[in-house]
């Protein structure tokens, strides 16, 4: 089963990995995805929000093998 976590991740918090370790556990394959959302004014890219959550789930320990991140 699949489950997608939608959001601008602008920028990841401990809060926000918590719920994608849980839902990594829960689902066979987590799908991050990060939100473009022209009505926000972001601190950082896309593909800087991209590269941060993939810095922070190797850094946290999280098994990453059924967990994609991508953007939208």
């Amino acid at each position: 089963m699949k489950a997608i976590y939608p959001g601008t991740f602008d920028p990841i918090t401990k809060g926000h990995l918590d719920i994608i370790k849980r839902a990594s556990d829960i689902f066979g394959e987590l799908i991050v995805a990060v939100a473009d959302n022209k009505y926000k004014h972001p601190l950082f890219s896309t593909s800087e929000r991209h590269e941060l959550i993939d810095a922070s789930l190797n850094d946290s320990n999280i098994p990453i093998d059924n967990i994609k991140i991508e953007s939208f």
